[in-house]
């Protein structure tokens, strides 16, 4: 290929690069300008905006600086008036002050005066006393400590003989509203609790449908009777009363038995040994659901509960005990009413007055089996089964053994006494209980040296008062021991009976 034909075109091409980059170059001059143009105008212009907002800002600081100067002198102008107030008020009470100062000033001066003519006057009072005193000393001959004394002892008489008159008929005014107000709580206690009283024989009587049914009792050569009282402890009385067997015994549960194996026997119709002694645990068996049942009814009766189960066993025992032919536990039971009564009416603790009223006598109920007195059994049986405490010191005062420490336990003795002395109450009749009492007080009056002597506690307690001149302390305690002797053998009693021998001197006088 010919050298032209190849240098021609790249020729060609080569001007063709240079004016491509001549015309770049031109272009990116003009933009170049151009662009800077732009930032020149757009730095004055942001030149311009920034001294407008600075003079904008210095405008609104000046403003913000006179309005803070003008708040701040009103401020301090208001602040400046209200200090001179203050110094206006402080100026007037200072002013105040001393006019008080002054006044105060001039009334200690006055004090000041009268204190001197006080001093003076007393002492004037003090020289005129004295001379009273040594006139009336050489007029009346005694000093002014005797008069003093003399004075004070006819006083101290006089406020003794009015304290005497007054506690006089303070001591009648309440021992007779005393009175009163015991009665009513009495009649009372005694008109809520209308109890119907039969008194109890201590035999029983089985009634048979003919006289031959007395031979099949008694049986061949006397085997069924005495099988019978082997089993039972209790005497069968067959004697000429028609149609009807008596049972006697000391113990009435086993009276009881008797009878019901007695009537079982007799309604069966079968009566030999071996049918017997069926028939007499078969009633044992019924007395002892009795007896568990008797206790619960009385419980509830007289409204106690929480009874021991054992103690609920020997309340029930009680319906078959009597004293003086009145049930023991319908007297147990009244009693308990009567005190819960009365408590009422005292504001009393309810609770320990009807349970002591109850379980008062729950010795009686294995007293024929136990030694003692019933009152002493009846203790031991009410702490073995973890009774109250004041429960028990209620029961074992109701009869006057020991003294009674709460007024529960004073109204277990009055309602024991009220439900032995109702009129029916009891089997022995009212001449045979005064003549008893007149007995008991004819056997201490015998004795000499006695002044007088009271049965009370129904017989149960005799008091003697004796003449201390002719009975000292020592022959009191073997004239008691005297009395005690004289009347276990001649008088006949159930229990026992407490004896007290009283020996004091009384000086009593009335001024009037």
């Amino acid at each position: 290929m010919p050298f032209n034909t190849i240098v021609i075109p790249l020729a060609g091409v080569a001007a063709g690069i240079v004016i491509g980059y001549l015309m770049r170059k031109m272009s990116a001059e003009a933009k170049i300008a151009s662009a800077e143009e732009a930032a020149r105008r757009i730095l004055e212009e942001a030149r311009k905006d920034a001294e407008g907002r600075k003079r904008e800002a210095v405008v609104e600081a000046k403003e913000e600086v006179h309005r803070l100067r003008s708040d701040f002198e009103r401020d301090t102008r208001e602040r400046r008036t209200e200090l001179q107030r203050f110094e206006r008020r402080l100026m007037q009470k200072e002013e105040v002050l001393d006019r008080k100062t002054e006044s105060i000033e001039r009334k200690e001066e006055q004090m000041s005066k009268r204190e001197k003519d006080l001093e003076k006057s007393q002492e004037q009072v003090g020289e005129l006393k004295h001379r009273q005193i040594t006139e009336l000393e050489r007029i009346s001959g005694m000093s002014s400590d005797q008069a003093k004394e003399t004075l004070l002892k006819r006083t101290e008489e006089e406020i003794r003989q009015e304290t005497a008159t007054m506690i006089r008929d303070i001591e009648a005014q309440a021992k007779e509203e005393a009175e009163k107000r015991a009665r009513d709580i009495i009649s009372l206690a005694v008109q809520r609790c209308a109890a119907d009283h039969v008194a109890e024989a201590t035999v029983s009587v089985v009634e048979l449908p003919n006289d031959e049914m007395k031979g099949r009792i008694i049986g061949r050569e006397g085997r069924n009777i005495r099988t019978l009282e082997t089993l039972t402890g209790v005497d069968l009385i067959i004697d000429d009363t028609p149609e009807a067997v008596i049972l006697s015994g000391f113990n009435p549960i086993r009276r009881e038995v008797a009878r019901l194996a007695l009537e079982k026997l007799i309604a069966d119709g079968r009566i030999h040994p071996a049918r017997i002694e069926e028939m007499v645990e078969k009633a044992e068996k019924e007395v002892d659901t009795q007896i568990r049942e008797a206790g619960e009814e009385a419980a509830i009766e007289a409204g106690v509960h929480g009874l021991h189960p054992e103690i609920v066993k020997l309340m029930g025992r009680l319906r078959f005990r009597t004293s003086y032919g009145q049930n023991v536990l319908k007297h147990s039971i009244e009693v308990a009413h009567l005190a819960g009564a009365m408590a009422a009416e005292l504001g009393c603790d309810v609770t320990v007055a009807k349970r002591a009223g109850l379980l008062h006598d729950i010795g009686k109920a294995v007293d024929h089996e136990v030694e003692g007195s019933h009152v002493a059994i009846g203790i031991n049986l009410l702490k073995k089964y973890k009774e109250n405490n004041d429960v028990i010191q209620a029961m074992e005062a109701h009869h006057g053994d020991v003294e009674a420490k709460s007024v529960e336990a004073f109204l277990v003795t009055a309602a024991d006494a009220v439900s032995a002395a109702r009129p029916g109450a009891r089997r022995e009749t009212l001449e045979a209980y005064i003549k008893r009492l007149e007995k008991l007080e004819e056997i201490a009056d015998s004795f000499d040296g006695v002044d007088k002597a009271y049965a009370i506690q129904a017989g149960r307690e005799i008091r003697i008062m004796v003449k201390p001149e002719r009975v000292d302390d020592v022959t009191a305690s073997k004239l008691a021991r005297d009395i005690v002797k004289k009347i276990e053998a001649e008088l006949e009693y159930p229990g026992q009976i407490k004896v007290t021998v009283i020996r004091e001197t009384r000086a009593v006088d009335y001024a009037k």
